[in-house]
């Protein structure tokens, strides 16, 4: 129980409201039912074509951009608080329609617009948690949240599996009321943390990474070039890492058969263990480290990771590599965050925390239909040294990246003056 203790100790210190966002994770996580089990509702339930199903999973995650565009400019001018209550609690409310049988079709206008109002949500929630930190607790608060999201979400899917097959309506109103609840803790025990007036005048001329910026988004991004560079590389990271979920599964089949499907699910598993488990001591072994280096190290894992999977048709193989990327994976989740987070501008974090993610997210987009291409032509063994090639060069690119900051006369993450 000690080193458990001990571990666990790295999370005490925390603002209290920190802790009330974790719990909060927890529960819209563990009520997340709907969306892991949208494809399978729309084709079974609804009647759609996987053609058509495909198609409107498309629109869904398309219709998160405009919403994070919108929520990122609300949450900068109107505060994160008053967005995250009002628009969880439309989000949550539409799915309440969609449980009640005869609905039919329509479900899938709820559904969007479920979808809208928690791409709202999403720079507000990211800007709080900044607004809560400081860059010597950033990586213990999102270490934390992504603990908290990985077991409320471990816990959810055994009881979305049951309820899909059991219960269908109360998949979604499970979903309904753990959003419900999750956004009443912020609502009841969460102050608005918007920065004041104040305190956004007051960085200006300070020299910190975080310093506010008088200008609109396009300037006050071109402002940061670092940042931007960073999010592109980190970009290329989410490219190789799409392919755990598209050609890792294919991977498994080609190798081992009927028995594929069958090992595939079990590597998610040692993945979800590992994540579970190991969040907390690596995030502890590695606070020390500077964000960026720990980033650059998750590159190297990820290029071994990926970059070996085809070199033979071995289950020990397989759990090998899946094991090397997982690791890559926690040590990038808490740190690239944080590293966002500290150079992020006071003045427009609702905004970065809107248009980043967009950025980074062109990687893990395009990754399914280009390795997807790529396969068809020159097979799937074919395709693992080059995707791990690419997660080198980018984590290449990072290490260098940090080593360019720390020049002297450079102001970590921003343009030099002209």
């Amino acid at each position: 129980m000690r080193p458990i203790r001990k571990f666990l100790n790295v999370y005490s210190g925390l603002p209290s409201s920190l802790y009330v966002l974790f719990a909060a994770t927890v529960i819209n996580s563990v009520g997340m039912f709907v969306f892991p089990f949208l494809t399978l509702y729309l084709t079974g339930r609804v009647g759609m074509t996987q053609q058509e199903a495909g198609f409107f999973i498309m629109i869904v995650n398309f219709a998160y951009i405009p919403a994070n565009f919108i929520g990122g400019k609300i949450a900068d001018t109107f505060g994160r608080k008053k967005l995250m209550v009002a628009a969880q609690v439309l989000s949550g409310l539409c799915y309440i329609p969609c449980g009640f049988a005869g609905i039919g079709g329509n479900v899938r206008w709820f559904l969007l617009a479920s979808v809208f109002f928690d791409g709202l949500t999403d720079p507000a929630r990211s800007a709080m948690m900044t607004d809560l930190t400081t860059p010597e607790t950033r990586r213990r608060a999102f270490s934390l949240t992504y603990l908290g999201h990985n077991l409320g979400f471990a816990v959810g899917m055994m009881i979305a599996g049951f309820l899909f097959e059991k219960s269908t309506s109360w998949l979604f109103w499970g979903n309904a009321i753990a959003i419900l609840a999750a956004v009443s803790l912020v609502a009841l025990k969460v102050p608005e943390t918007k920065p004041s007036r104040e305190q956004v005048e007051a960085s200006f001329g300070s020299g910190a990474t975080d310093e506010a910026h008088r200008g609109n988004i396009i300037q006050a991004l071109l402002s940061r070039p670092y940042l931007v560079m960073f999010t592109i590389l980190t970009g290329l990271y989410g490219f190789v890492y799409a392919q755990h979920r598209f050609a890792l599964p294919l991977q498994t089949k080609e190798f081992f058969g009927a028995r594929g499907s069958v090992i595939y699910g079990t590597l998610m598993t040692l993945n979800a263990t590992m994540v579970i488990v190991l969040s907390t001591p690596i995030m502890a072994l590695t606070q020390r480290w500077k964000p960026i280096n720990a980033v650059a190290l998750a590159g190297i894992l990820f290029a071994l990771g990926f970059g070996l999977i085809g070199l033979a048709p071995s289950v020990l193989l397989m759990y090998l590599t899946t094991a090397i990327w997982t690791l890559g994976e926690i040590v990038n989740a808490t740190n690239e965050g944080t590293y966002v987070a500290n150079h992020t501008p006071i003045s427009h974090r609702g905004r970065f925390q809107a248009v980043l993610p967009l950025i980074g997210g062109l990687g893990w987009s395009v990754s399914p239909p280009v390795v997807g291409w790529f396969t068809d032509r020159f097979g799937l063994k074919t395709a693992w040294p080059y995707l791990g090639l690419i997660a080198a060069l980018a984590c290449i690119g990072i290490w260098y990246l940090g080593i360019i900051e720390n020049r002297p006369g450079r102001k970590l993450g921003k343009a030099r003056a002209m």
